[in-house]
């Protein structure tokens, strides 16, 4: 497993800010040869003489040799990476970014950054100058250091893990950012975990693996974990999840994450990940080309699982509950048919058009088991349709929600966290597709609209609860030559956390009663 990135914060004055940039400088002028290296390098001595107001050429090149001097006995110490964020030519990066300050400091850390893993740095000494960064700043540069420098090492008989140990944050007054690189280091736990199990290939990334690494959590303060096998689900009466499940050898697993960081009365924030480890399409098998990626059909379920390990190093003053159905959708013998009619956990009934439409079918039944908790919100997470890949590509998730309050703190929480989502519609209209002759509903509607009425029929099993639904299918992972799990909307979802965290407390100030809480589903 890849070896995360150790953030660390420093309060620095000007004289040491300068010394600091002039032995990292020096330190990869005369143990590189790549001549963007050198680039960097020649840029961080300008830079420095930037902070002293001294921006000739001349001066920099002085800098320089003088770095050279003051360094030539640490050349056995690690590697120093110096990057100057209060530069005017980092923040003219993002001068098209919504957030100027935060994308700048993202933009130019992912520029800086991209050197890293070809130069074998072990330490990044990150300064901010002597102007504040606005908030996110900071975190967005951890962040971007981390997946530039991040290599998965876990099939690889002879895998180079990252070099990149350390990031410390200079800058005067460090105090006042401790809070928000608390914060990035829990993200990048939970991002880098995301990316671990859903790039793992589909046979060392089973149910029973995923359920296994899920159990793992139990060691954090106020966390605790459950694992349901097919006896245990049949006796809830999930039927739309065990048909997934019956055509794999792999037996389904039933994951159920809980933190208790609030009150015992206090309701839950419910997270929902799709956990289908390996999809064929079942019967309605998907064409050979890129089936390698289905590997990768457990984005959500991994997402959440990276959020709760995120949830539990941060520990905020509020419940969560998280619930991953995890199985393979395979063709065997004993699996589901196109026209199979199977009862839900619900009652409800489902017409199984097509068996590619598997995520919603063992979604649907998560969704049940969570309303039995009576949560205050519910999100659940999911590779769930191409359609979605279609209408808004990759870059921004596809948020449906009928809570207009909702989606909007979740759009800003994405926001937030350099992890941006789209409000897609949910008219009625849309699920009018869904009709069955045989059936309450069929599990899909046809092409047109495909993401929406996915949408639509999960949002007949959640009644009146504050749901939301985040399609990732366009942002879970990458193809291609750099092919592998982004780890969103980890961050997405933490912030939200961290957010409600905050409102609840805001809440409890000013008089206001936090929703109640309910028993265990049985």
């Amino acid at each position: 497993m890849n070896e995360g990135v150790t953030p660390h914060v420093r309060s620095v004055s000007r004289q040491a800010s300068f010394r600091y940039a002039l032995r990292g400088v020096g330190q990869l002028v005369l143990t590189q040869t790549n001549a963007r290296i050198h680039a960097f390098a020649a840029a961080g001595v300008i830079m420095a003489a930037w902070w002293l107001r001294v921006s000739t050429v001349e001066w920099g090149v002085l800098f320089l040799a003088i770095g050279l001097v003051l360094c030539a006995e640490g050349l056995n110490t690690a590697i120093e990476f110096v990057v100057d964020l209060a530069s005017p030519q980092w923040h003219a990066l993002a001068r098209d970014a919504k957030d100027v300050a935060a994308g700048a400091v993202l933009l130019a850390s992912l520029a800086a950054a991209a050197t890293l893993r070809a130069a074998h740095v072990k330490k990044v000494l990150l300064f901010t100058g002597f102007v504040n960064t606005a908030p996110g700043g900071i975190r967005a540069a951890a962040l971007a250091f981390a997946e530039a420098t991040y290599a998965y090492t876990t099939t690889l008989s002879k895998g180079k893990p990252r070099s990149l140990k350390h990031l410390v944050v200079a800058q005067p007054g460090a105090a006042a950012i401790e809070t928000e690189l608390a914060q990035a280091s829990g993200v990048l736990s939970g991002i880098e975990l995301a990316k671990e199990w859903a790039n793992r290939p589909a046979n060392h990334a089973t149910p029973s693996m995923l359920a296994d690494a899920a159990q793992k959590l139990d060691k954090l303060k106020h966390m605790r974990v459950d694992v349901l096998g097919p006896k245990e689900v049949a006796e809830l009466g999930m039927g739309a999840f065990m048909a997934v499940a019956q055509g794999s050898h792999e037996p389904l697993r039933f994951i159920v994450i809980r933190y208790n960081g609030g009150s015992k009365h206090q309701a839950p924030v419910a997270l929902v990940g799709k956990g289908i480890t390996f999809d064929t399409g079942g019967i309605s098998i998907k064409p050979a080309p890129e089936m390698d990626e289905m590997k990768f059909d457990m984005g959500g379920a991994a997402s959440v699982l990276g959020a709760m390990q995120a949830i539990g190093e941060l520990q905020p003053p509020v419940n969560v509950v998280a619930v991953i159905p995890s199985c393979e959708n395979m063709p065997d013998g004993r699996a589901i048919k196109p026209g199979d009619v199977v009862t839900s956990m619900s009652g409800q009934t489902i017409e199984i058009l097509n068996t590619d439409a598997e995520g919603r079918l063992i979604l649907c039944d998560a969704l049940t088991y969570v309303a039995k908790l009576k949560p205050s919100v519910v999100i659940d997470v999911a590779t769930l349709t191409g359609a979605c890949v279609i209408a808004l590509g990759h870059v921004r998730t596809g948020l449906f929600s009928a809570s207009a309050q909702l989606a909007e703190q979740l759009m800003s929480a994405g926001d937030s966290a350099q992890d941006p989502c789209w409000r897609m519609p949910l008219d009625d209209e849309y699920g009018e597709g869904l009709k069955s002759n045989f059936a309450d509903m069929a599990n899909v509607a046809g092409r047109p609209g495909g993401a929406v009425s996915a949408a639509k029929f999960l949002q007949k099993f959640v009644g009146e609860l504050n749901w939301a639904h985040l399609d990732i299918a366009g942002t879970a992972w990458k193809s291609g030559a750099g092919k592998g799990s982004t780890g969103r909307p980890v961050g997405l979802l933490v912030q939200f956390v961290l957010d409600e965290a905050a409102r609840l407390s805001a809440s409890a100030k000013s008089g206001g009663k936090a929703p109640k809480a309910a028993s265990a589903a049985k």
